[in-house]
């Protein structure tokens, strides 16, 4: 007792100094596990969809093709890019206003607000099928970047730009490494309709990333039956619009166990960044004749190698390579809903109980007999201090 009152009497400073240590180790285990410690999903719960109406044509363009989605925190709107070729209406994204309904979401919850027309360098709409439109992603300066496939048929080629959010015009392009681009003897580059359709930038806004659907040519087979696909993942610095890494991704295999229409097709359509450090949400979506497989995972970088020293992956062994790490969060197959083509997703405004929104869309190819389709999910992130300070508590 009497040496609890010998501490009690030191000066006070004393405890200023041990409480400032203390502070300083604990925001230093933050920090580390901040930077390494990957975000963990810790439950995910579907709220509803939204289908809007077949044909529906809004200031005389049909809605559809509907291929990424993103989300403007600043306006409380949601930008969903067409993939249509120009057979409709020339290149554009959507404006749409979600609202959920008693916390679910309606048909009646999805609403066609803006129509924005793409312009090129020329300050004009975009020629007939020179753009195959597929990802979009908001910026906090109110543009926009979206990614074309291009029509590697025609050597139309790829590219990633820049718009401004109101006029449409283009703004900057952003180089593409060589190695993505098609050449005429069809042995390097993208194939056709398997290029960039994802697209996200990190909440920083100081990366963006693209990735194809399916491998480079020069990188291995297509996606088949019970054979995944290699695909890469373009990172680029947005500080000075270069692209700096690249990364494998490889998709699971998807068994057909029925399919007496003889089609499949199978990729990964759309990446989300989750955070400033690496982590991701990612689609893979399959058709396999008679219905869609659609699988959500979280994806971490942190101890993916960079394999923009590789040309070509058939030319070393991927089994040696450290690809992104893959969790899977939800088979959309256990919904009690028909699924349809998503290709699209991303996260809306914060929901009660630390909860964010997720929407997912589906690219209705505009055919009669499929649908554009809205999903949303309530998403419980937990983060790296979360964590550690759950850590803490429970071992003390």
């Amino acid at each position: 007792m009497q040496f609890l009152k010998k501490i009690w009497r030191l000066p006070k400073i004393i405890y200023l100094v041990v409480t400032l240590a203390i502070a300083i180790f604990i925001i230093g285990l933050f920090l580390i596990n901040f930077d390494t410690g990957a975000i963990e999903i810790s439950s995910i719960e579907f709220i509803g969809q939204a289908t809007l109406p077949k044909g529906l044509s809004f200031q005389k363009t049909e809605v559809g093709g509907l291929s990424g989605i993103t989300y403007d925190v600043k306006t409380d709107l949601y930008y969903a890019i067409s993939d249509d070729r120009g057979q409709k209406a020339p290149a554009r994204f959507y404006t749409f206003k979600i609202d959920l309904n008693q916390g679910h979401l309606q048909d009646s919850g999805v609403k066609t607000v803006g129509v924005t027309r793409l312009l090129n360098n020329q300050n004009q709409p975009f020629p007939d099928s020179e753009t195959d439109t597929e990802g979009i992603a908001v910026t906090k300066d109110e543009t926009v970047f979206i990614s074309s496939e291009g029509d590697v048929a025609q050597f139309i080629q790829p590219f990633i730009q820049e718009f401004n959010l109101a006029s449409g015009k283009v703004t900057q392009t952003l180089p593409i490494p060589k190695k993505f681009l098609p050449d005429k003897k069809s042995q390097q580059g993208i194939r056709n309709n398997l290029a960039f359709e994802s697209l996200t930038i990190t909440p920083d806004n100081k990366y963006l990333f693209a990735a194809t659907e399916n491998a480079l040519i020069q990188d291995g087979v297509v996606a088949a039956p019970n054979t995944g696909t290699s695909c890469r993942i373009l990172q680029y610095n947005l500080t000075n619009n270069q692209p700096e890494k690249e990364f494998l991704y490889q998709t699971e295999p998807v068994t057909s166990l029925f399919n007496p229409t003889g089609k499949f097709a199978s990729g990964l359509p759309d990446l989300l960044a989750l955070d400033n450090h690496g982590h991701f949400l990612s689609i893979e979506r399959s058709f396999t004749g008679l219905g869609f497989t659609v699988f959500l995972f979280q994806v971490s970088l942190t101890d993916a190698e960079n394999i923009n020293h590789h040309n070509s992956l058939l030319k070393v062994n991927t089994k040696n390579i450290k690809a992104a790490q893959k969790k899977l969060i939800l088979d959309l197959r256990r919904l009690d809903v028909p699924l349809d083509n998503i290709e699209g997703l991303t996260l809306g405004p914060k929901l009660p109980h630390r909860q964010r929104l997720l929407i997912l869309v589906s690219d209705n190819n505009f055919n009669s007999i499929q649908r554009t389709q809205f999903l949303a999910f309530k998403l419980k992130i937990v983060s790296p201090l979360t964590r550690l300070l759950r850590h803490i508590f429970t071992q003390n």
